[in-house]
């Protein structure tokens, strides 16, 4: 994923978290913000609990791959995307069906508010 559609900054994680606009499931939380630019942008945040830093860049490598497949499908907004600890015991694929089942969600979400 490029750079221009990521969440980098702490400001901006900070901001999409406070929104309190947040869907979730076992594995995931996607927090999410309207923003003012004309495509998505995705932050990704690995808590330590998950384990040490080889483990948790290799998980959000992972979800920035699982996102990618279905980035043309995401609104216009700011996304953070928090892993829980359960993520180890589901396969990759089981990941990537519940994580695309929240973004749609989302975007069901967001079209009803227009």
């Amino acid at each position: 994923m490029k750079i221009k559609y990521r969440v980098k900054s702490h400001e901006d994680f900070q901001k999409v978290v406070h929104s309190n606009t947040c869907e979730r499931n076992r594995v995931f939380v996607v927090y999410y913000m309207k923003n003012e630019l004309e495509n998505p942008r995705v932050g990704v945040s690995a808590p330590v609990k998950l384990g040490n830093a080889v483990v948790r860049t290799t998980v959000r490598r992972q979800v920035r791959s699982m996102i990618r497949e279905f980035f043309s499908d995401l609104c216009n907004l700011d996304y953070v995307v928090i892993v829980r600890k359960d993520y180890h015991l589901k396969t990759y694929k089981e990941n990537l069906d519940d994580l695309h089942k929240l973004f749609l969600k989302i975007r069901r979400k967001v079209n009803e508010e227009k």
